[in-house]
């Protein structure tokens, strides 16, 4: 027997906002959406393709009533793919992130962020050629 790993649920109080941000960050587009909950993804999810193969994982915001009181267990990394680190941070920084400091130091090289929610996310290594 084989799991998959198909969505990583992200709770929030507003899914619609945190789903249009994320697919701005990402160039995901909305695949699901229904009452407090919508699901991003650069592919639409068949349960063929996930039996046959690994694939990637989608974004779900889920709406919850309590807010956000500690630092993420888990968190997102990025990677820009046709710009510096910086050209990256200054164009979420446009979409409504904001940097943070949770300890990190200044010797990195990798920026830390928020997105409108307070859900940190680093901003790694360009993969830019």
């Amino acid at each position: 027997m084989t799991s998959r790993f198909t969505e990583l649920v992200v709770d929030c109080h507003d899914p619609e906002r945190l789903a249009a941000f994320w697919c701005e960050v990402l160039d995901f587009k909305v695949i699901d959406r229904s009452e407090g909950k919508v699901e991003i993804g650069s592919w639409v999810p068949t349960v063929e393709d996930v039996r046959a193969r690994q694939m990637p994982p989608t974004l779900m915001f889920i709406q919850v009533p309590e807010g956000k009181t500690v630092k993420n267990r888990l968190h997102l990394d990025v990677s820009p793919i046709d710009g510096s680190t910086e050209g990256e941070v200054t164009r979420l920084l446009g979409l409504g992130a904001t940097r943070t400091d949770v300890g990190q130091g200044s010797d990195r090289n990798w920026v830390v962020m928020v997105d409108p929610e307070g859900n940190e996310f680093d901003v790694v290594r360009t993969l830019a050629p």
